[in-house]
């Protein structure tokens, strides 16, 4: 794993889902990062898929960095065995510290909050603000849906196809640490419209 990847940021349901392939996956991922010295960045709570990451990454023996703000420290109940927990003044507040602390983002199943994290990152990356890996971990065909979508906004020309290439997507632990390694930032959106207008 480069250097340059201390920490990887995971976004996941606070619900645990319909199925026990989505806990057993959220397992996997947390122990498996931990095993590769690499930190966990999460939503702070220890409730569904986000409390399995951290619960996992924890016992493997890994730090754990939990952000949450305020008005969810009650409602997501706040995980008490962490490396350190950050409670912050809002959602807005908590999506940049997480992708600060973070050096590659993993979204793996989860609802609208998940949605809306990966996002945000993945609009960011397409913007040139960060420059870091984004990873959908694609449990029995869950992200699929989603992947479509996307093939489709590549299509009809709102999605350059190269960022829509340097998406990750794994469906192991192994496979994701490896797309990870050998991953390679896309051109940002609007450097990429600047080189076509030079040629």
């Amino acid at each position: 794993m480069p250097s340059s990847i201390s920490r990887v940021t995971v976004f996941t349901g606070s619900s645990p889902g319909s199925k026990p392939t989505y806990r057993e996956a959220a397992v996997a991922v947390g122990s498996a990062l931990a095993s590769e010295g690499i930190g966990v960045v999460y939503g702070g709570g220890n409730v569904g898929l986000m409390g399995a990451v951290a619960t996992a990454a924890s016992d493997a023996g890994g730090e754990v960095y939990g952000v949450i703000p305020k008005v969810l420290v009650d409602k997501e109940i706040a995980h008490e065995e962490l490396t350190r927990l950050e409670v912050v003044d809002d959602m807005h507040e908590r999506k940049m510290r997480m992708a600060e602390l973070g050096d590659a983002f993993v979204a793996l199943p989860g609802g609208i909050g998940t949605l809306e994290e990966f996002f945000e990152a993945w609009t960011w990356l397409q913007l040139g603000i960060h420059a870091k890996p984004i990873a959908l971990y694609d449990v029995d065909g869950f992200w699929q849906p989603l992947l479509d979508l996307m093939d489709r906004l590549v299509s009809e020309g709102f999605v350059k196809a190269e960022l829509r290439d340097g998406l990750i997507v794994a469906t192991s632990p192994d496979e994701l640490l490896d797309a990870l390694r050998s991953w390679r930032a896309p051109t940002p959106k609007w450097e990429a419209h600047a080189e076509m207008s030079d040629a």
